[in-house]
């Protein structure tokens, strides 16, 4: 390739674009809007993982893309931030499912020299290092750093020779290992990414936890006043002000918790008695009641104590949080619980096809996302856009993703020891002018992969039909100690197997960023059946709008705020009510009822000139109320104006 003049003259207009888009004196949303914060002074953003992409394997699902998402807003918004997060030798697990159905998984070392990373090194070459006393042994952690545009990510990785064996493992496995793996993981992300910034000597304007995994972090801020004589109440105080929270988890189950006796083992009496505190005091910070010795050591409460803002990431998700968390403010009732919510986002250059992008920089120029700010230019420039030229791109779109499926299916079937001929027909596979409904997420009970499958005679009536046939694909993992999960995935995978229904649904293995960015950019139609109200956003759904799908989804987390009735479709009522048996009897047949009598039909109306007016008409729509609203540079602008100034 390094030949082909073609190539050649499109990596040169891809350097000298970036190189612009590097230059310092580039004009920039945050030099307006944001001049609070400045180089000197960041955000520094702190995550257990980070889906930056998929050549950097060090995510397993949605907060891990909503963190890359959010470091990538900050570069283009030209906001002050530096990230901190692990590097993990093993990343997250690939999937498999044998001849069963069954899950199984495999993990595979990663070649850090292969990965766009970078050793951080002293000025005469040698690694930095770092080190904290964990489970009675120091530890030795070296870091590295990727550049996402203008924002540096640092990953720090124990797997450095002095240690001993087991504390090299510490960052071998994303969301591997037992409690005390975790505990001991986090203790690296918040502590050591604390002592790393000031090694650095970064001094953050305000510390963003996303997620509660860093929020030992607030303790090393807290040690640093205390060996200085401050008391730690007063140290508190300080740390507070300069600490700011967002919960991603609406079920108290959700969150981590750790035994007194695990905390201590890690920690030591050295780490306690360095802040000041007594046992109680010390594991009091991640009580929800003080003295209540059956409690947990959580970190979202301790979260909750250490920041001085706190926020869900919906509003529905903010008023979830407040009630969940009101026990911790006894005194106030639940609309007074200091919780907010800034709703997450996606961001659009990343997830937008090029197809669709082309038609965004024809209609709405070449600084089309800059548009997305303003909500009235942006419907104009929708509005501009033929019928016939955006489906055109939809069918391309396709197109391409059934060539994905069958190739998929096909390498599946072939890894699996099934017949070179039954591999082959995954090749005749699924039909590009069928309704396609894409359903991709994490394997969970309370997603409801298993909704769709309440009434199979029902839905062979839909996949079945001759003139408007309907075609699912599907995707995502199950935690590998999730064995409830499993069942449900391999009730699927199994279903699939069915003649009647095998050219008309599949399950894609291992999805990952590249499976989901097919997936986003091609299917009609993105499903979502989670059980209220537990979806805390999600995002997926966002990304489908940017490309012109439409959303088939419960009124919550995200959706409840971006339905309009016109831009997609509802399953199910707004509230939540009575046993879970029977709102899931009621929303399956919810959502049979709008596919049967909304959502198929209008797929297949057809003009005289063979166009689906009607359908095009709500892309449109979905296009112009969604994409303003729901992508990560309003998100980043909320949390710039709303969260990191505030203070």
């Amino acid at each position: 390739m390094a030949t082909v003049p073609l190539y050649i003259e499109r990596v040169r207009r891809l350097v000298e674009s970036f190189d612009k888009y590097m230059e310092p004196s580039a004009q920039t949303w945050a030099a307006q809007h944001a001049v609070g914060l400045a180089r000197e002074r960041p955000v520094a953003y702190f995550c257990a993982e980070f889906g930056v992409h998929h050549s950097l394997p060090l995510y397993s699902g949605g907060l891990g893309i909503l963190a890359g998402d959010h470091l990538k807003s900050a570069s283009d918004l030209g906001l002050p931030l530096v990230a901190v997060g692990l590097l993990y030798h093993h990343g997250y697990f690939r999937q498999r499912l044998n001849r069963e159905g069954w899950q199984e998984e495999s993990y595979r070392q990663i070649d850090v020299g292969e990965l766009p990373l970078q050793l951080v090194r002293r000025e005469d070459g040698t690694p930095v290092y770092i080190e904290l006393e964990m489970r009675g042994r120091v530890v030795r952690v070296e870091a590295w750093r990727v550049d996402v545009g203008r924002v540096p990510l640092y990953l720090l990785d124990t797997n450095v020779e002095e240690n001993h064996e087991i504390d090299r493992l510490i960052t071998g496995h994303l969301y591997g290992g037992d409690r005390e793996t975790r505990c001991v993981q986090e203790m690296v992300l918040g502590i050591g990414g604390a002592r790393l910034l000031r090694h650095l000597r970064i001094e953050p304007h305000v510390f963003h936890l996303n997620e509660g995994h860093s929020a030992f972090l607030t303790l090393e801020l807290a040690r640093e006043l205390t060996v200085k004589g401050i008391a730690f109440e007063d140290a508190a105080r300080t740390v507070r002000a300069r600490c700011a929270f967002t919960t991603h988890t609406p079920v108290a189950a959700g969150h981590d918790e750790f035994a007194s006796s695990l905390i201590e083992k890690c920690f030591g009496e050295s780490y306690r008695q360095s802040l000041g505190l007594s046992h109680e005091e010390f594991l009091n910070l991640g009580r929800v009641t003080a003295g209540d010795e059956t409690e947990l050591f959580g970190l979202t409460p301790l979260a909750l104590r250490m920041c001085r803002s706190s926020n869900g990431v919906s509003r529905k998700h903010g008023e979830v949080s407040r009630e969940l968390w009101n026990k911790m403010w006894p005194g106030r009732q639940v609309r007074e619980v200091p919780i907010s919510s800034v709703t997450n986002g996606v961001h659009a250059p990343t997830w937008v096809a090029p197809l669709i992008r082309s038609i965004y920089e024809k209609h709405a120029g070449a600084n089309w996302t800059e548009l997305l700010h303003d909500a009235k230019a942006w419907a104009a420039a929708v509005a501009s856009i033929p019928d016939e030229e955006l489906w055109k791109a939809k069918r391309l779109l396709k197109g391409r993703l059934i060539a994905f499926v069958r190739e998929r299916l096909y390498d599946a079937r072939l890894r699996q020891g099934e017949s070179v001929e039954f591999a082959e027909s995954a090749r005749q596979m699924f039909d590009p002018e069928a309704l396609t409904i894409g359903f991709a997420r994490r394997v969970a009970a309370y997603k409801r992969w298993d909704l769709i499958l309440t009434d199979l005679e029902r839905l062979y009536r839909l996949i079945l039909d001759d003139e408007r046939p309907v075609q699912f694909v599907f995707a995502g993992k199950a935690h590998p100690q999730d064995q409830g999960a499993k069942l449900i995935l391999q009730q699927l995978a199994l279903w699939e197997l069915d003649p009647r229904v095998m050219r008309r649904a599949v399950f894609l293995q291992d999805y990952d960023q590249e499976v989901a960015r097919q997936l986003v950019q091609s299917v009609d139609v993105w499903l979502n059946v989670p059980r209220r109200p537990l979806e805390a956003s999600g995002t997926s759904g966002e990304k489908v709008a940017l490309n012109g799908g439409l959303n088939l989804s419960v009124l919550d987390g995200w959706w409840l705020e971006g339905c309009d009735g016109s831009n997609g479709w509802a399953v199910g009522n707004v509230a939540a009510s009575g046993e879970a048996e029977n709102e899931d009897a009621r929303d399956a047949e919810s959502l049979y009822h709008v596919l049967e009598i909304e959502v198929v039909p209008t797929f297949y109306e057809r003009d005289a000139e063979g166009m689906p007016r009607r359908w095009v008409a709500m892309m449109k729509h979905a296009i112009e109320t969604l994409a303003p609203a729901f992508n990560s540079d309003r998100m980043v602008r909320d949390y710039a104006q709303k969260i990191y100034l505030a203070g």
